[in-house]
């Protein structure tokens, strides 16, 4: 994800709709806990009304957009085209939680760099409904490698401050590239 979370500086490739029908949401006030964080996840992706209208597919980069901020987490919404993905990243020391509402992602998850001795990535796929949670020591990766497009809904707590991001050697380590800040 860029730092410029909250701007996408590609092209346009589908129009949205209206805005979404205002309402109050279920979710976790405050959550803290990857459960908690996946159990927000949930609540937004129930409340299509909301963030439906809002996708929007773009290239050459991924298309997202924070659906809501607290005071110590976020929600935001991704959009994944066929062939997009991230580089191999972490989440500042956020703890997350993110689910599929539209495609499927596939999610390659990493040893972070002194934890343990280097294994290769995990890989899962994720389709509709699934929903991954994760600490503050997560690093993975995330691509659409579907042939239809992708949706996906975020939650991170403590809301991201920093990213850092990585490149995998040929012994499965992982070589810290650059970690940068996060942009309102």
């Amino acid at each position: 994800m860029s730092t410029a979370l909250s701007t996408a500086s590609s092209t346009d490739v589908t129009a949205a709709a209206t805005a979404p029908a205002a309402g109050p949401l279920p979710v976790v006030e405050n959550p803290r806990t990857p459960q908690e964080l996946a159990a927000t996840v949930r609540s937004y992706a129930a409340r299509v009304d909301l963030w439906e209208p809002l996708v929007r597919f773009t290239r050459p980069e991924r298309w997202w957009h924070r659906l809501a901020a607290g005071a110590d987490h976020e929600v935001w919404l991704l959009s994944w085209l066929p062939g997009q993905g991230t580089e191999i990243h972490d989440h500042g020391g956020a703890s997350g939680a993110f689910g599929v509402v539209r495609g499927e992602l596939t999610e390659r998850s990493f040893v972070l760099p002194g934890a343990e001795a280097p294994r290769p990535p995990r890989a899962r796929g994720l389709a509709v409904s699934a929903v991954r949670a994760f600490g503050p020591r997560h690093v993975h990766e995330v691509t659409n490698l579907g042939t239809e497009p992708a949706v996906s809904i975020h939650a991170y707590a403590p809301i991201l401050s920093t990213m850092s991001y990585y490149t995998e050697a040929e012994d499965g380590a992982l070589l810290l590239n650059r970690t940068d800040p996060i942009e309102d």
